[in-house]
């Protein structure tokens, strides 16, 4: 602040009383934020009044002022006036101020200044006791005050460490609170795998209860295989053996059959010699058309099961069978090689539609579990049916110019055979239960064929397939090959099928003698390789049903594709070097044995099977169909094409077959799903799921 500083001699008789004071200091609170007053007592000669303003000049620091006795203010030394508002002042050098906390006055500078009295000193002097007193208390309040603020200091310290405890406190309950989330959770999960494994002992104990449900039913199943079902089975393949039997009857005769032809034209003509090219074109054409016949029965195949049902149509076709097997036998005696061929044409009609009501029938009566090793029963009757027509034709047995026609007759016995046994099976329960709608009649039958009245397990999955199914609409064979659905299986079950005939193992049937007699072998010698051949299918076959259901269809399937490409490689090695190495019909002998093995493992009774398995009840008839007709197609230009085939490519005949055993086994390795202990509805699920995966 300015400070202005008026130093008054008092040297009259003036008084300053207590009540003067007191005036003084009201005036000093009324005025203290413009002027303070100080006294100088550097002597006793000057009791000088200052008046302070803001900011007092720094000469005012050292300067005595007195007044008059006329009561002017004079001052001694340079000083700057025109910070000053009353009046001059005297100032002289060498006087020490010290501040005085009272006002100065108007009355006072206007009086006339008396001598300095003691009086009027003490008064003085008491009014500076009071203001150094005031200045003590103050000075306490500020030591007070500070003691206050260093006390507030470390109180401030104390609050710091305080915050700083709190903080870490507040970690450290973070943390906790963090161990305690992750302890929780910890229970939580445990308590939920607690949860899960309660959940899995509950699965596991109904498991338990249902596995002991089904080990029973199925010791009950194998230990008895009931008789009703063997018997049933046994009918029905029947038809297979037919077509074994008449598949490879043809093979041995070839010689006596086509001087059968050549004489039967020299009747007819008057003497008139046929050719040998002719000939042999007229037996290509008997052997050919037992596939053609085939296909048409194949095609009819899926509309005789649903009109006739599986029991009725295979009655049906046992009548075919024994007209062509009559015709087959009379051609000799009538002396017409055509009647040789309009009989392998209806045999080839009746094992077509054996191809496509046998593996329905038995697989819509076998039970889950042994449905792959009945199935393989199927390739069983066909081996079994080669080897017997391989054995009786012989030259020692049928295989003469005399006994051929009987050799061929002989397959009206499995015909008759047949409408002997089926009246006596039940008719597929499936059959009666989905397509019929005769669920009295269904359960008789399953009762029959399981021996058990425990049969509402069957029923279940049967309806759980009818439920399916009519959630789908009709299927036809044209809707087949629409259906987006049905498209993949149909594709597998087609390639299925092409896998077993262009494999080259109906060139082995039926050509297998001449095979062998091509490597350096007698004819005999032939005949009898050819029959070895046959038995070691058999028992190859045999060792396969247990298979099925152990190790499954895909896998064996691509086994014995995988097999026959690497042996079918070695027979061309064999054809190859045969004028080199004298010993090399061994090794086309060898190697045709395990082509046949192969062939018994995987495609000889697989793709019968699965074609059956991959499709519910609905469109099965249909797609069986169309399975066997690409079957029997395959199986026609084989037969047709081969000889062309041995004559335009020689040593390499088998190499178009190695060929297509590779990109067989590509397509089963990529496409081809496992079927083992599925259902028939899970089957189907499996590709719809997968339809609309791909869409």
């Amino acid at each position: 602040m300015d400070h202005r500083t008026t130093n008054t001699s008092m040297e009259g008789d003036d008084d300053l009383s207590e009540g003067d004071l007191s005036n003084d200091e009201e005036s000093f609170h009324e005025h203290e934020n413009s002027r303070t007053h100080s006294v100088c007592q550097n002597s006793s000669n000057c009791m000088n009044i200052y008046s302070h303003y803001n900011d007092p000049p720094s000469e005012l620091d050292h300067t005595h002022i007195r007044r008059s006795a006329s009561g002017v203010f004079r001052c001694t030394g340079d000083l700057d006036r025109s910070s000053y508002h009353d009046e001059p002042l005297l100032l002289e050098n060498g006087c020490h101020i010290v501040y005085s906390p009272h006002l100065l006055l108007e009355n006072e500078m206007g009086s006339t200044p008396d001598a300095f009295e003691g009086s009027r000193l003490q008064k003085q002097m008491k009014l500076m006791n009071k203001s150094l007193n005031s200045k003590l208390e103050e000075l306490n309040g500020f030591s007070s005050s500070m003691e206050t603020n260093v006390a507030l200091t470390e109180i401030r310290s104390q609050l710091h460490e305080l915050t700083k405890s709190v903080e870490s406190c507040q970690s450290e309950v973070y943390d906790v609170k963090k161990d305690v989330v992750g302890m929780k959770h910890e229970i939580d999960s445990v308590q939920f795998v607690k949860d899960e494994i309660d959940d899995l002992r509950d699965s596991l104990d109904r498991l338990e209860a249902d596995g002991e449900r089904k080990k029973t039913r199925l010791i009950d199943q194998v230990n008895g295989l009931t008789f009703f079902l063997g018997y049933s089975i046994f009918a029905a393949v029947l038809g297979m053996l037919q077509f074994g039997y008449n598949t490879g009857v043809i093979n041995a005769p070839e010689t006596v059959i086509e001087k059968f032809i050549r004489f039967a034209y020299r009747q007819r003509y008057d003497g008139q010699n046929m050719t040998y090219e002719a000939s042999t074109f007229l037996y290509a054409i008997a052997v050919a058309i037992f596939a053609l016949g085939g296909m048409c029965g194949g095609f009819m195949g899926g509309m005789i099961a649903n009109k006739l049902g599986r029991k009725g149509g295979l009655l049906f076709n046992n009548f075919i069978g024994v007209f062509g097997a009559c015709s087959m036998g009379s051609a000799k005696f009538a002396e017409s090689y055509e009647l040789l061929i309009v009989g392998r044409f209806l045999i080839g009609v009746n094992c077509g539609l054996n191809t496509s009501l046998v593996p329905m029938y038995i697989s819509e009566i076998a039970p889950l579990n042994l449905r792959g090793g009945l199935g393989t029963v199927n390739q069983l009757a066909v081996t079994v049916g080669l080897l017997i027509s391989q054995i009786l034709g012989v030259e020692g047995l049928l295989g003469t110019d005399d006994n051929w026609p009987f050799l061929l007759g002989i397959a009206i016995f499995p015909s008759i055979l047949q409408i002997v046994l089926l009246p006596f099976c039940p008719e597929s329960p499936r059959y009666l239960l989905i397509t019929k709608q005769q669920e009295a009649e269904a359960r008789s039958a399953l009762k029959k064929l399981r021996n058990s009245i425990d049969i509402e397990d069957d029923i279940a999955e049967m309806r759980a397939e009818e439920q399916a199914q009519h959630a789908e609409a009709k299927i036809t064979m044209f809707e087949l090959l629409r259906s987006p659905t049905l498209r993949l299986p149909l594709l597998i079950a087609i390639v299925m099928q092409l896998s077993q005939q262009l494999s080259g193992i109906n060139a082995v049937f039926y050509y297998s003698t001449n095979l062998f007699i091509t490597t350096g072998l007698t004819e005999t010698h032939a005949k009898y390789a050819t029959i070895g051949i046959g038995s070691v299918m058999v028992i190859m076959t045999l060792i396969s049903i247990p298979l099925m259901d152990r190790s499954g269809r895909r896998t064996l399937h691509l086994y014995g594709l995988g097999g026959m490409f690497i042996f079918s490689i070695f027979i061309t090695i064999s054809f190859l070097v045969k004028e080199l190495v004298a010993w090399i019909w061994w090794l086309s002998v060898i190697s045709t044995l395990f082509y046949v093995v192969f062939f018994a493992v995987g495609p000889g009774s697989i793709p019968w099977m699965i074609t059956a398995e991959l499709f519910s009840q609905g469109p099965r008839p249909a797609a069986m169909s169309v399975a066997v007709l690409i079957n029997w197609c395959a199986n026609f230009l084989v037969g047709i094409g081969f000889p062309t085939m041995q004559t335009a490519l020689e040593n390499y005949t088998f190499l178009p077959f190695s060929v297509f055993l590779a990109i067989f086994w590509v397509f089963t390795y990529r496409k081809v799903p496992e079927t083992k202990n599925k259902t028939f509805d899970e089957i189907a699920t499996l590709f719809r799921i997968g339809h609309k995966q791909r869409r």
